[in-house]
């Protein structure tokens, strides 16, 4: 095999569990339409990864949802979770004093996955974001700060990443990233913007805004984005109104961080 081309059952595989474990419990047929694979073949891959009790069927009902053996593959994995308990408190002051739901979100491969968010404290919401929701780096506010602010390396196994794969969102991630002007521009503002989000329940109805949130050692750890409905504010109006007080929320909780340490 052609190093570098990746073995198409095993993504296949992953893109099925990825999808019955971010939007189950999950029919068949949307199954096969997250994942983006052919109904016979999410049929084959379903069945194997009931046979490794990975994922069930849900009694009565033709839908398909994670079994918890699924956090045995996260092993060894360091999660967030310090940043997530010591962040809550100001996410939910933020949220309290801009009234649109604020999420954080840290990298996962090539995606943004929300850690938290306040989307049940507002009404100034469609959806209610849950942890473990995903989005493409490329062509999400937390996901542009994020590729911005992080280190060469870092970035560099992103791209790597979507190299090795051939689809839209691997493309945009590319483009992105072919010349400096874009993520210069990110650093220079100190935010990402994202005007419409189309990879969302409500696709091009919302807009974000994200700062980075580093830890205590200063090192990057994920993005603070708050979320509003587009019809609502220009993109300017949304960095004049709120990124100041993102910016102080970021750095709380960093020092939050640091705090937590010397304890």
């Amino acid at each position: 095999m052609e190093r570098g081309v990746p073995v198409r059952a095993i993504s296949r595989g992953i893109a099925v569990l990825s999808a019955v474990s971010r939007d189950g419990p999950i029919t068949m047929m949307n199954i096969s339409k997250s994942a983006d694979v052919p109904y016979p073949t999410a049929c084959r891959i379903v069945q194997t990864l009931l046979h490794e009790g990975l994922i069930e069927r849900e009694p009565a009902r033709k839908k398909y949802r994670v079994t918890s053996l699924v956090q045995t593959l996260a092993t060894g994995f360091q999660a967030e979770d310090q940043l997530v308990s010591v962040a809550r408190p100001h996410l939910e002051e933020l949220c309290r004093k801009v009234s649109w739901p604020v999420s954080l979100a840290t990298r996962v491969g090539t995606r943004m996955m929300v850690r938290d968010s306040t989307h049940k404290m507002t009404s100034l919401t469609f959806s209610n974001y849950y942890p473990g929701y995903t989005l493409p780096i490329a062509e999400c506010a937390t996901g542009k700060a994020y590729l911005a602010h992080c280190s060469d390396e870092e970035r560099q196994t992103i791209i790597e990443a979507w190299e090795a794969t051939d689809n839209e969102t691997s493309k945009m991630g590319l483009l992105m990233v072919s010349d400096d002007v874009v993520l210069d521009k990110i650093r220079s503002d100190g935010f990402a913007m994202q005007a419409r989000n189309f990879y969302n329940e409500e696709p091009g109805k919302t807009s974000s805004l994200a700062v980075p949130v580093n830890d205590a050692k200063n090192e990057l750890m994920g993005s603070l984005a708050l979320i509003y409905f587009a019809s609502a504010l220009k993109p300017d109006q949304a960095v004049a109104e709120f990124l100041p007080v993102m910016q102080q929320s970021a750095r709380a909780i960093t020092a939050s961080l640091n705090s937590d340490i010397g304890a």
